[in-house]
């Protein structure tokens, strides 16, 4: 009879997670085998998560270029051109009424 070998499935793990990891490393407090032994996560997966976070850690600072997403002007311009024309339609019918001096 043939074995066949147990696989692990591929986890995702939380951002949270991730930086938990990095930042225990980052520590040296426990070892490589004391951390993977923990957080059940292979060396090379710990050692490249800290190198991100020590990557990444000056965008924390704002050094890093923010993207600012682009703003839609349209639907501004369109509420722009609906109270202009709600100005004037008001402007016109207080003067007829005589309650609008007209304009000099």
């Amino acid at each position: 009879m043939v074995k066949k070998s147990a696989r692990r499935t591929r986890r995702t793990h939380s951002p949270a997670f991730k930086a938990q990891v990095a930042l225990a490393a980052l520590r040296d407090d426990k070892t490589m085998a004391d951390l993977c032994k923990e957080y059940e996560v292979h060396s090379s997966q710990i050692l490249d998560w800290k190198r991100q976070l020590l990557e990444g850690a000056a965008d924390v600072f704002g050094s890093g270029s923010r993207v600012v997403p682009p703003v839609d002007l349209a639907p501004l311009h369109a509420k722009i051109g609906q109270l202009a024309l709600e100005n004037d339609f008001l402007e016109r019918a207080l003067t007829k009424a005589g309650l609008l001096s007209a304009k000099p």
